[in-house]
């Protein structure tokens, strides 16, 4: 079976989609970051030596220094898919990202995103 190709396309090429998302509702490039530093495990040295590589979804999640243990906890509908039903692992890393992400842009608390 071939790997759906968000697997493939670089971290790089959609972050700053992110970072627009945010900016767009008046969050920063701090926050998006700090909800990827909350998810994964990169600091920020790291997180930039990511995207200066162009490390795809696939690598970028799997060489995650530490995925939190709380992202379990982030429950909702992303492209039309509740995130926690997704069974394919990488996958459901990456939607819980734009989960995440989406959060940011509607509003929400940033302890309240992260779980805290």
């Amino acid at each position: 079976m071939a790997k759906h190709k968000i697997y493939t396309m670089s971290v790089t090429s959609v972050y700053p989609h992110y970072v627009t998302k945010a900016e767009k509702k008046g969050r920063t490039k701090a926050e998006v970051d700090q909800i990827i530093h909350w998810l994964t495990g990169y600091n920020q040295e790291e997180l930039e030596a990511q995207l200066e590589k162009q490390t795809d979804f696939e690598t970028f999640f799997a060489e995650a220094p530490q995925l939190n243990p709380s992202r379990a906890l982030i429950k909702g509908v992303v492209c039309g898919v509740r995130v926690e039903d997704i069974e394919e692992p990488t996958m459901q890393e990456i939607r819980y990202l734009d989960k995440l992400i989406d959060e940011l842009a509607k509003g929400k608390a940033l302890n309240k995103i992260l779980r805290k």
